[in-house]
């Protein structure tokens, strides 16, 4: 936006904000696309205050988007990044599309430190990537200068959405209802990130992998649909360093650190959703180990319906489906366990991505699918010792959790139970 409007200035030109609404996206539904949608809503309101154009143009970027700049004659399109390979491809199909004289510009507003300065390849882990990283940060890690009244209006005011057509188009699942703790919108974004750095930051650093305590951001739902940036949050949080020194390191980490070296993963690695995109060593043992006998066997529904014989497990389950969010320290444990109680790594890394994309805010999201990755196929991870079924990926299990945290009063929050294990097909 700000990179737009700077060359919108330049130029003395009009500034349009448009986001194209496709009908369908992956295995999202209404509790996704409501989420953006009444985020957008908000976007256009803030635009016609600035006297900036927003439109919200109905169908793929390379005909809506390539029609609407050769409407108005456009002298560039400014996009954000997207490390995934579908948004990718759509970036290919607009610029081959839009005439040759009207220049594409690429913004990673998405990281701090843009993907393609970070790493020039995929990076085996965190530290390898960690130093890349960091030495770029002071140059990346800035203050915002404000987006200003646009001097330049367009001729004539931009057409109100229809908001309700909007959504009536839409053709997704809409059982999945929306949730009300997570109130879209940047507004409301900053809200959450004020209640996090006055009253959970403080716990970040010792208890962020205790389910039991509210000491996460609770952020991640903004971050993916782009209504708040990592950087802005960063340079929040880092303003209590003096106070909270190691959350605010710990927080550096997970939101720049780790959360870069996923786009990185996804970036790089055209297969960052498939077992192919294992590392050698990985792929190797879990073929190993691939027929090996489980104890228990689910059927995606028996997951999805939270019907399997670990409570723990369950409850971690109808949190996500509830809520629209999982602790971040279950949903390794959640991931590991669809490994062991499915029939083959494909399996398992295709179901725990397909309840993660469906069901949480935050799904179709590099986060997500290199969380799956690391859970089911060690990626950035070391090879451990070897056992059954998990071969040498890190290994989870109940008993580990009851040393960690209450897990009797995870339990009982969101109603998690046992239940008589039935083989799939009975």
């Amino acid at each position: 936006m700000l990179f737009a409007q700077k060359l919108a200035l330049k130029f003395k030109l009009p500034l349009h904000v448009c986001f194209c609404l496709v009908p369908t996206f992956l295995d999202a539904t209404i509790r996704h696309f409501g989420f953006m949608l009444k985020g957008l809503r908000e976007v256009e309101s803030e635009c016609a205050q600035l006297g900036i154009g927003f439109h919200l143009l109905i169908g793929e970027a390379s005909s809506s988007l390539v029609e609407f700049a050769q409407q108005r004659q456009a002298g560039a399109v400014v996009t954000d990044f997207s490390p995934l390979r579908l948004p990718r491809r759509w970036l290919d199909d607009v610029i081959k599309a839009l005439p040759s004289d009207v220049s594409v510009c690429q913004v990673d507003a998405h990281n701090v430190v843009p993907c393609w300065v970070a790493s020039e390849k995929q990076e085996y882990g965190a530290r390898t990537i960690r130093r890349k990283i960091m030495d770029r940060l002071p140059e990346y890690l800035t203050e915002f200068p404000p987006v200003q009244p646009h001097p330049h209006p367009a001729p004539g005011k931009p057409e109100p959405v229809d908001w309700e057509a909007a959504e009536g188009s839409l053709q997704v699942d809409r059982t999945v209802t929306e949730v009300d703790w997570a109130r879209p919108g940047s507004a409301a974004a900053l809200e959450q990130l004020q209640q996090f750095c006055d009253s959970r930051l403080k716990l970040f650093a010792t208890k962020r992998n205790d389910p039991t305590v509210a000491a996460l951001s609770q952020l991640s739902p903004w971050l993916h649909f782009g209504q708040l940036s990592a950087q802005r949050a960063v340079l929040c949080v880092q303003r209590l360093r003096s106070r909270h020194s190691a959350s605010v390191a710990a927080f550096v980490e997970e939101t720049v650190v780790r959360r870069e070296l996923a786009d990185n993963f996804c970036y790089h690695q055209p297969h960052y959703d498939h077992v192919r995109g294992a590392h050698g060593w990985a792929g190797e043992t879990l073929k190993v180990h691939s027929k090996d006998k489980r104890e228990y066997l689910y059927s995606r529904d028996q997951l999805e319906a939270a019907k399997t014989h670990d409570e723990l497990w369950n409850a971690a389950q109808l949190q996500m489906l509830q809520t629209g969010k999982m602790h971040g320290f279950l949903r390794m444990y959640w991931a590991k366990k669809v490994l062991e109680w499915t029939a083959s790594p494909e399996e398992a890394l295709s179901t725990a991505i397909y309840l993660n994309d469906r069901y949480s805010l935050d799904g179709r999201d590099p986060n997500g699918y290199v969380g799956c990755m690391w859970s089911i196929c060690g990626t950035h991870d070391q090879g451990w010792a070897e056992r059954p079924v998990f071969g040498k990926i890190r290994y989870m299990n109940y008993a580990g959790c009851r040393r960690k945290f209450d897990v009797d009063a995870f339990v009982a929050r969101y109603g998690g139970k046992k239940h008589k294990y039935v083989p799939p097909g009975k």
